[in-house]
This record gives structure tokens, sequence and C-alpha cells, in this order.
């Protein structure tokens, strides 16, 4: 059985998976099955065979996710410069389990370390900060359809202005003050959360764009240094894209940061949105999962860290 990490969280077992996977896609019967270490919070992850990714989401409702994936991803896919899962085949809910879970390719690569504060600037960051520019400026470029814009599940928070988070963000904050060993300046927290409620932009909605979500360390892949997938397109949506800028704080030094922004060409405003953003992101992982992930928690701090470091000035 694997970690719980939610109140709704759904049992996945090897035993399951090997159930599902056998009795609906008996072509694969005979490959071995195996739980990742590297399991994600939204899907229970299994290797299949050499070739395959099984994704089992974790909490009710997670077939959405899944749904999206195998109807958006090829189209978007033939337009990025690396490599995306690609869906070999959906399952079915059956033997107890109640969503629906995927097979996809496995792709070959190593997660990035994650940057932080006290790391020295290397060459490797800046090529990894051009390479995931261009995969963003690329995502933005693909046409949204009105199917796209229309579609309820294509909407999410991430893609939302920035002033919608607020209340919440506050909360989260409060939250975050109370963990002990939580080492923050939460004066500076909140005093770059306040100044970038007032930048261009927080209180609306830009062109609706494709966005990724979450760029970030455990979700691409590199090969010699460089880009070469990005992976888990579940919190793939359309609206304001200033939210794939935020990974920019937990993968890069300073240097390698001005790379990616001036290879993006964002403004001010939207930069440091996306810092902003970055800081939201960072926090609700650190109150959410302090205690399940210490992974992600130890990213998400570095992440945070970076954006108390950043001398940027809003104003």
């Amino acid at each position: 059985m694997t970690a719980t990490l939610h109140d709704d969280e759904i049992p996945v077992s090897l035993e399951l998976v090997r159930t599902l996977v056998d009795d609906q896609f008996p072509q694969y019967s005979s490959l071995p099955l195996s739980r990742l270490g590297a399991t994600g919070s939204t899907n229970v992850l299994f290797r299949l065979g050499a070739d395959f990714l099984v994704r089992v989401p974790r909490q009710p409702g997670g077939s959405s996710a899944i749904d999206k994936e195998q109807r958006w991803i090829a189209e978007i896919a033939r337009r990025l410069s690396v490599a995306v899962p690609e869906t070999i085949a959906v399952g079915v809910p059956a033997s107890g389990y109640r969503e629906r879970w995927s097979i996809t390719r496995w792709l070959e690569g190593e997660l990035p370390k994650v940057c932080t504060p006290e790391d020295a600037p290397t060459p490797s960051r800046a090529a990894l900060a051009a390479d995931l520019a261009d995969v963003i400026v690329s995502l933005r470029e693909v046409h949204v359809p009105h199917a796209a814009a229309a579609d309820p599940n294509l909407r999410w928070y991430r893609g939302r202005p920035l002033g919608e988070y607020d209340r919440y963000m506050r909360r989260t904050i409060e939250h975050c003050r109370a963990i002990e060993d939580l080492d923050l300046d939460f004066d500076r927290v909140v005093a770059l959360w306040n100044d970038a409620q007032q930048l261009p932009g927080a209180a609306q909605v830009e062109p609706d764009r494709w966005y990724h979500s979450d760029l970030v360390a455990e979700n691409l892949l590199i090969v010699d240094d460089r880009l070469s997938g990005v992976l888990d397109f579940g919190g793939l949506a359309v609206g304001d894209p200033t939210i794939d800028l935020h990974g920019a704080w937990e993968l890069f030094d300073a240097p390698a940061r001005e790379v990616f922004r001036a290879r993006l060409g964002v403004d001010d405003a939207e930069w440091l949105r996306g810092r902003a953003w970055a800081l939201a992101i960072a926090l609700g992982a650190l109150a959410y999962y302090w205690t399940t992930m210490p992974g992600r928690r130890r990213d998400r701090l570095a992440m945070a860290r970076s954006v108390l470091a950043d001398a940027t000035e809003i104003f």
C-alpha cells in the first residue's frame, strides 16, 4: 500500500494495479510491474516493463486529469521541442477502484537538481533555463480552440488572476508561521505578497493561453544537462500563463533566471507576478506536505528561499 497524502486518498496497491492491467490489457500481463519510489501527489506511479508507466489517481475525481491528457496532449506535443508522455491506453474503473487510469510510454532521463541560493552559478543552469523558456514560448503559441476555452475542466486557480488567490495565501502564511521548524522570514513574505497585489495584471485575467501549471524539478527530465522531457500534464489548462514562471525560483540561480526571463521576453509585471506565484506555490506545498512528502518540502523550501533572496524590486 502506498503512503497516504490526502484525507480522501483511494487505496492503491500493487496487487490492484496488477489486476487492472492484466484484466483490461492482457497484452501487457507478462510484463513486470513495480511501484516507483518517486510517486507523485496526484497519481501513484508504477513501472510496467521497460517501456511503460502506469498512472493511477490517488483521489476521487482524478479521472478528469486522465481524460484531459488523453484529449489534448498529442495535439500540444507536436509543437514542443521535448518529449512528453504519450498515452498508450486508458483503463476504466474496475475491481473496486472507481477512477480511470492510464498507461503512458516511459521517458528516459533524470530529474534536474533543485537550485538553492547558496549554489554557485553554472553554465548548465543557463542552458536548462533557455530550454525551458523555449518550451513555455511554444506552449503559449499553441492555438486555444473554442472547445478548450469553453471546457471547465481546463480552468484552474493557477490560471486565474493573482488577486483571487489573496485570501487563501494569507491563511497559508499563518499556517506556515505555526510550523515549528519552518525557518523563513515571514515579514518579508507578507511584504512581497502585499506588493504583488498592486502589480498590473494582478486583478484581471490575461488573454487565454495554454499553460502546464507545474514546471518544477519533479516534472522535468534532463539528458546531458539539457531538457529532454516534460512530465505530468494533469494541470494543463488555459488562462493566464504567468504560473509557468514559478519554477524559475526552484530550478535556476540568478544568472540563469535572467537567461530564462530574456528568452521569454516577459515584461516586469508578469515576471514579478511569476515570483509571487512561486512564493504562493512554495508555501502552499509546505503547509500541505510538511510531514508527508519530505522531498517536496525540501524543494519548495528552496524555492521560497530563492524568492526571498531575490532582490528585484517591484516598485
